[in-house]
């Protein structure tokens, strides 16, 4: 399965998690969010994989977050949906999905789910060995 890696070009955590994308060997299709943004539909499904809502999809470090704060929090999804939209900055990033998964930031024990399953238990048996 094929991993969509959504990243922006200045992010560090992007070349983290597509560097390690790229040495696990997991097939992936990397999306620039500033030269080619989401759609709002797009948006939605990122948002029906998240768990944490805004909370999972908002980056609190944008420098435009302290000028939206005040204004998200009383937005509907929508109004949200539609912000997002038009200001792909304020989007956490890197993303990655595929058909069932999302991951928000880079996080080296998470984006192991991303591993094929068979890939993922060599791995485990690996670390078991080391560890006796």
């Amino acid at each position: 399965m094929t991993v969509n890696l959504l990243t922006t070009p200045s992010c560090t955590s992007c070349r983290k998690a597509k560097k390690w994308l790229i040495d696990h060997k997991v097939d992936f299709v990397e999306r620039n969010l500033f030269a080619n943004p989401l759609s709002e539909t797009e948006l939605k499904e990122i948002f029906m994989l998240s768990e944490g809502g805004t909370d999972d999809v908002i980056s609190t470090r944008s420098y435009l977050y302290d000028q939206y704060k005040p204004q998200i929090h009383s937005m509907t999804i929508g109004e949200v949906i539609s912000l997002l939209a038009a200001h792909p900055e304020l989007i956490r990033r890197p993303i990655l999905m595929d058909s069932k998964r999302i991951e928000f930031g880079y996080n080296e024990d998470e984006i192991r789910c991303f591993m094929p399953r068979g890939t993922r238990k060599c791995e485990l048996e690996k670390m078991v060995r080391r560890a006796l």
